[in-house]
């Protein structure tokens, strides 16, 4: 006769499979990308909203995150929201947000790796860890090795960015760009798709902090904040520059 355990055990079996089969499917990634790479200490983490703080709809996650290189580079977004949200709001923005990705673009999780809001809240985008390098899809034939952020709102010329947005931003890149990395310098970063402004297999000379038009036709992240691009570069480089390891001003800077 069987044990009474083992009689649970088969009975239970079938209704876990039910369960976990009608969920959405999650690929392991790859061992070694699981556990790495991880961005540099040293820079102060900024205070990041996470995932479960503002709600994101797991359900709607068709993969589990994949991994990449520490940033190289860092692109700026903008939503494309009205201006005029209340701060309050934003998680109900993101989460439109992330249905659009998901629902209309055919993508796994939201594109972007954070998002920053009108008062400088930053909240956590794509799933995988803040503290991670997890691979987004933000810029189109430039995913790898980078991090995209997106300022919520609408940023076209004669837009105001906020200060605290402007803050946000400087904190956020300073901290996710690798060690050596010069936001005031470029980086060569080779194509994945050609529906970018490169080729495929093309090499990009690109800033390190850049727009999103400057690697996809496109006006995001709008005339106003990507005019502010070069202020935002110069500060971040301010505050690496204050830890060891971190600024690239002792090096050569190839030029455009």
């Amino acid at each position: 006769m069987w044990s009474r355990r083992l009689v649970l055990g088969v009975l239970v079996l079938p209704l876990a499979l039910l369960v976990f089969g009608d969920g959405p499917v999650f690929h392991a990634p790859d061992k070694e990308l699981a556990t790495g790479p991880r961005p540099p200490r040293g820079l102060p983490q900024p205070a990041v909203v996470s995932r479960r703080d503002w709600h994101a709809d797991e359900e709607l996650v068709r993969e589990g995150p994949q991994y990449t290189g520490a940033a190289r580079a860092v692109f700026v977004h903008h939503t494309g929201n009205p201006n005029d949200y209340d701060c309050a709001d934003a998680p109900d923005l993101i989460r439109a947000v992330q249905r659009d990705h998901i629902r209309q673009d055919g993508w796994d999780d939201i594109g972007y790796n954070f998002l920053v809001d009108r008062c400088g809240t930053i909240y956590e985008g794509r799933a995988g860890g803040v503290g991670r390098s997890v691979l987004g899809a933000h810029t189109k034939g430039f995913n790898a090795d980078t991090v995209g952020i997106a300022a919520i709102g609408n940023f076209g010329e004669g837009a105001e960015v906020p200060k605290a947005m402007m803050d946000a931003l400087v904190k956020l890149a300073a901290w996710k760009l690798r060690p050596g990395a010069d936001p005031l310098g470029s980086v060569d970063l080779v194509s994945t798709n050609d529906e970018s402004r490169f080729d495929e297999g093309q090499v990009a000379r690109l800033h390190v902090v850049s727009g999103h038009r400057d690697s996809f036709e496109t006006r995001c992240p709008g005339d106003a904040l990507y005019a502010l691009l070069p202020e935002l570069r110069e500060r971040a480089a301010k505050l690496r520059a204050a830890v060891p390891g971190h600024s690239a001003a002792a090096r050569l800077r190839p030029s455009f």
